[in-house]
């Protein structure tokens, strides 16, 4: 069974810095891209990060710069560490894990909670 759990949120202050980690069980870590995405109040799902099993990283042009994505070395679990928070980046973190071969296998995690105070 496949478990996608995410975990780290929480509430801090503008200019603060998190870590959001993402533990995925019950797939084979190399064949799938783990994907950072996050969705605020009233707005769609928006792209954050993503990592491929080689480790290669890509972000939106308007994710670069205070986010970073990495995993550890058994690479079933990866961070998304944001630095320089500010009220905007509030939103509930999802974790997806993306099949590289298959569009349609993807398995996602329930989310974690970020709130940005000013």
């Amino acid at each position: 069974q496949v478990r996608i759990v995410e975990s780290g949120g929480g509430l801090v202050q503008t200019g603060a810095s998190l870590r959001v980690s993402c533990t995925a069980s019950g797939l084979s870590s190399g064949a799938y891209r783990m994907e950072w995405y996050r969705q605020a109040p009233g707005k769609e799902r928006e792209k954050v990060a993503s990592i491929t099993p080689g480790g290669y990283t890509e972000y939106p042009n308007s994710m670069k710069g205070r986010f970073t994505i990495s995993r550890d070395n058994t690479k079933t679990t990866v961070y998304l560490t944001m630095n320089n928070l500010v009220p905007e980046d509030t939103a509930i973190y999802y974790c997806k894990a993306q099949h590289t071969l298959s569009s349609r296998t993807h398995y996602w995690g329930q989310g974690t909670q970020v709130t940005v105070s000013p």
